[in-house]
């Protein structure tokens, strides 16, 4: 099956083991969840060294690094459809990092991953073929809501637009990367993706932050954003995505505005009132409603 169907296909079109094929790919998502908001946090404390687009080329750049020497990924053997799927990811990618950073450069980290996040929603509505979902999804909306307090026009317009687009491709992301999970090994394609995306990115970061790139603390601040940020949580989810469906998948990333509520009070001392633990309350109910759902339902199928 395909991400635009219910499910996504393990490698070689085996079939996932029973006993972990919800829990272990919701831990996944979850985990990779924490990782990248926890380390967007720190991002927006390096952003007064580097600018929004020097973060983000230190972050794809590194990333990409450590991805390529871990992996090592062939490159013959390919084809076109294949190389194609790889700049798609890799353009969403570097996309999805630039208009987010720009975001966050101008709004809250909350409130920016919060209109992010709809790109996903409005996904998981489009993939999938459950009216059920249309239910935890807009519940999942309406946590979202609830959590930028009714406050959006109060927000930067062009910060606010730039996490609007960064959701288009947050939803694109999502699309290929399960797309390149099944078409290359292990995160191979990951790798090669990344590397693409650090490439689109190095002018901007270079043309913006110059020779600020290669301070040694910079530097090794920014080897820490690209572990949390874009390492660690693409892999997971990469993984997750060959055994969970994607409206799902879709519908868990609600999750992140919570998470990166917490990440902004923890690190950037950004306060949590009653509506936003409410919010968060919705969000997490959605996701929770979303997966049982499924679970049940491919229960049934098997």
């Amino acid at each position: 099956m395909t991400v635009e169907g219910r499910g996504v296909a393990t490698p070689g079109g085996a079939a996932p083991r029973r006993g972990g094929r919800h829990l272990g790919p919701v831990a996944l998502v979850v985990a990779g969840g924490l990782s990248v908001q926890f380390g967007s946090a720190v991002a927006v404390l390096l952003m007064p060294r580097a600018g929004a687009l020097g973060v983000v080329t230190l972050r794809l750049v590194l990333a990409a690094v450590v991805l390529l020497a871990v992996c090592r990924p062939t490159v013959r053997g390919y084809s076109k459809a294949d190389w194609g799927t790889i700049v798609a990811f890799g353009t969403a990618m570097a996309g999805m990092n630039i208009l987010f950073y720009q975001a966050a450069d101008r709004i809250p980290l909350g409130a920016a991953v919060t209109l992010e996040v709809l790109g996903p929603l409005i996904l998981s509505v489009v993939a999938s073929r459950r009216a059920a979902n249309l239910l935890w999804a807009g519940l999942a909306l309406g946590g979202v809501v609830l959590l930028s307090g009714g406050g959006f026009d109060r927000l930067d317009p062009v910060g606010a637009a730039f996490a609007l687009a960064a959701g288009a491709m947050w939803a694109a992301y999502i699309v290929f990367s399960a797309r390149t999970g099944r078409r290359f090994p292990q995160a191979d394609g990951l790798a090669l993706a990344m590397a693409f995306g650090a490439v689109l990115s190095l002018p901007l970061g270079i043309a913006e932050a110059g020779d600020k790139l290669l301070v040694p603390s910079t530097v090794l601040l920014g080897l820490g954003v690209a572990l949390m940020s874009s390492v660690l949580p693409y892999t997971l989810e990469l993984l997750a995505l060959r055994r969970l469906p994607a409206p799902t998948f879709a519908i868990l990333m609600s999750l992140e505005p919570a998470i990166a509520a917490a990440a902004g009070f923890l690190i950037l001392s950004q306060a949590l009132s009653v509506t936003d633990a409410l919010a968060i309350a919705l969000v997490i109910g959605a996701s929770m409603g979303a997966v049982r759902m499924q679970a049940r339902a491919t229960k049934r199928a098997a």
